[in-house]
């Protein structure tokens, strides 16, 4: 089996709120939807992310119902420093919480985190050592 990864499926307790959120608030297209049931948002090339009612994705996929914070956890690289700051700003006007500002991370670089309406955890991070080459590839 080749390393793939094509949707990142959230099971969310509303899904019009975190559409709200994610095209509403962040500006994210919509690729595709049933309204009510499940939203797809290309984030990156042939990469999904998918919102879909938690209770449906329970009965489907045998997951436990959703309870606290969830221990998953998104990254957002950005360019430099600054665009930490700018980048948890956007997403607190969309509607998040931010959960730790931005601040000098022990590994040289800058992050700050904030939760989405299902308390789903994003980085924002500038990592001064991670580069994507022309070809995607991850070089440290």
């Amino acid at each position: 089996m080749h390393p793939r990864l094509d949707f990142i499926t959230l099971g969310v307790r509303n899904v019009d709120a975190s559409r709200r959120f994610y095209a509403d608030g962040l500006g994210w297209p919509i690729h595709k939807e049933v309204p009510g049931e499940v939203v797809f948002i290309q984030v990156n090339h042939g990469l999904m992310l998918s919102l879909w009612d938690a209770g449906q994705m329970q009965a489907e996929a045998g997951v436990d119902a959703p309870g606290g914070v969830p221990c998953f956890m998104f990254s957002h690289n950005v360019e430099n420093a600054e665009d930490v700051d700018r980048v948890l700003s956007e997403a607190e006007l969309a509607g998040a919480t931010i959960v730790a500002p931005a601040k000098t991370q022990p590994w040289g670089g800058c992050a700050g985190y904030f939760a989405d309406p299902d308390g789903f955890r994003w980085e924002v991070a500038f990592n001064p050592t991670w580069k994507v080459d022309d070809e995607g590839n991850v070089t440290v």
